[in-house]
This record gives structure tokens, C-alpha cells and sequence, in this order.
């Protein structure tokens, strides 16, 4: 099992990627897991899996460090107790017949989503979390596809530059991701800015983008 920090909070290039891009192109034939927890209770049945199984896989998590802190990155005694491993967690706050967007996201990069969903108010927003990377769970994300019927924009949102994250990751194991908006920043040759005020503008301009499709900061 290994523990990578990953996530974007403004500490530079050297702070911010575990280089996920990288690992998910070592990815085939079932060979590894690699995941990106956003709760304490998945994080625990994923470490109880991989003890549980009567094989042995590499297991890779990238873990940022700022949800060690974060309010809402919480679990009840019950979730720790009951259930398993989930490798999509479905958006249970909102009501599937008023949804037009549909987002899916991994990591951290969801708290800062829901965060601008409930500021905004918009109750025409599913925020669904990827939590394993691979093997990609295609079943239960075309089932998300399937069930939000009225939804009619579909976006997959990373906090990585276009060229980093798991977008690329996305496209060769999802056939229905080439048709996804993709919300990220633009692509780049360092994984992060050096400037913490830049790397909270373009933290911006990508959650703008993912409530307003208007507003794409790639051009």
C-alpha cells in the first residue's frame, strides 16, 4: 500500500502532485488498485479490502492533506461498522428528476464543488465521486449515466491541468467520456503555479467553469 499526497492547495509544484497522470498509465490488465478517498469510513473499508482479499495487489492512494482537516470529511461510528468499499458514491442530497448537470469528480477537489454548489444554491447539480481510479468502475458510472435522465451536460471536473489528472485516464477506459465537458485547469509543463495567489485564481476559473459552461477558461 502506498500513501501519496495529492491535491492542489496553493503550495506549489512540488506540493500538489503526486504525479497521478503517471501511475494511471502503468495501469492495465487489472495489475494495481488506485484509488482517491474523499471519506474516512471509504478509506478504512478500502485498507480492510486489500488485507481481506486472498491476493495481494498494489494499492495506491492519493491522499491529500488538507481533508485531514476538512469539517465535512467526516464518517458516523455506523459507516465504519456497516458496509464496504464504495467505488462511486452517488450525490443523495438532490433530487434526480431536477438535475442538468451532471459532474463527476475525484479527491478532494469534490469539498471545494459542494462548497460553491450550496453557495450558488443549485439544486440542478449532481456532484458524484469516482473514489476508485482502477480498475475504472464502468458498470456503476454508466448506471449514474443511466439514471440521471434529464441531465444534459455531463462534465468530468479535476483540479490537474488538462494533460495531468485522470482525464486522460477517463477517455481510454470510459467509452462515453469523449463526450463529457471536461473542467480543469489549462494544460501545462509543471503540475502547479509558484504563485499561491495564481494558483487560487486558476482553482477559480475551473470551479466557475464546472456551474457555468460560458465561462471555459481553456481558451
Amino acid at each position: 500500500v502506498m500513501l501519496l499526497p495529492h491535491g492542489y492547495e496553493g503550495q506549489g509544484a512540488e506540493h500538489s502532485s503526486a504525479r497521478m497522470e503517471r501511475y494511471l498509465q502503468l495501469c492495465a490488465k487489472d495489475n494495481m488498485f488506485v484509488a482517491d478517498c474523499t471519506t474516512p469510513a471509504n478509506m478504512f473499508h478500502l485498507l480492510r479490502q486489500q488485507m481481506k482479499t486472498d491476493y495481494r495487489k498494489p494499492l495506491i492512494i492519493f491522499t491529500p492533506k488538507s481533508l485531514l482537516r476538512h469539517p465535512k470529511a467526516v464518517s458516523s461510528v455506523d459507516e465504519f461498522a456497516d458496509g464496504s468499499f464504495q467505488m462511486v458514491i452517488d450525490d443523495l442530497d438532490c433530487s434526480v428528476s431536477k438535475i442538468k448537470t451532471l459532474v463527476f469528480v475525484t479527491g478532494k477537489f469534490y469539498y471545494d464543488l459542494l462548497e460553491e454548489k450550496e453557495r450558488r444554491k443549485r439544486n440542478d447539480v449532481a456532484l458524484v465521486r469516482v473514489e476508485q481510479l482502477f480498475p475504472l468502475p464502468t458498470g456503476a458510472i454508466r448506471y449514474i449515466l443511466n439514471k440521471y435522465t434529464k441531465a444534459d451536460d455531463i462534465v468530468w471536473a479535476q483540479e490537474e491541468p488538462k494533460n495531468m489528472g485522470a482525464y486522460a485516464h477517463i477517455l481510454v477506459h470510459l467509452e462515453e467520456a469523449k463526450y463529457f465537458r471536461i473542467a480543469s485547469r489549462r494544460p501545462y509543463g509543471a503540475p502547479a503555479a509558484g504563485s499561491a495567489t495564481r494558483s487560487k485564481r486558476r482553482h477559480t476559473q475551473v470551479i466557475d467553469y464546472v456551474f457555468d459552461k460560458t465561462k471555459n477558461n481553456q481558451r
